[in-house]
């Protein structure tokens, strides 16, 4: 007597599929265009660096040390820090190469 009657209300309709998803590609895209295509270039010319050294280049290493290229392998270079002192170091610890004389320039 006080209860009425209970119907299933019909499900919302969906909006259009496409329209769902455009967010996440922009967002996507947005991503693409700010994070990875600038790391894939920075790649790309550390490579291109790392490719081109050669004896007698004036290096700075990951580490912060400065020294000069005595020695090129394929994967390694020796690089000498002071006068009688020499590392081997991989070529990816290479950070840039300096313009020649900075070594004498900083002494």
């Amino acid at each position: 007597m006080f209860i009425s009657d209970a119907y299933a209300e019909t499900a919302a309709a969906t909006s259009g599929g496409i329209m769902d998803f455009l967010p996440l590609v922009g967002l996507i895209a947005v991503f693409y265009f700010l994070v990875l295509r600038p790391q894939q270039k920075r790649a790309k010319e550390q490579k291109i660096m790392l490719d081109a050294i050669q004896r007698g280049d004036e290096v700075v290493t990951a580490g912060g040390a400065v020294g000069r290229i005595n020695k090129v392998f394929e994967q390694y270079v020796g690089v000498e820090l002071a006068e009688n002192v020499e590392v081997t170091l991989q070529k990816s610890a290479i950070q840039s190469v300096l313009p020649k004389g900075t070594i004498k320039s900083i002494k």
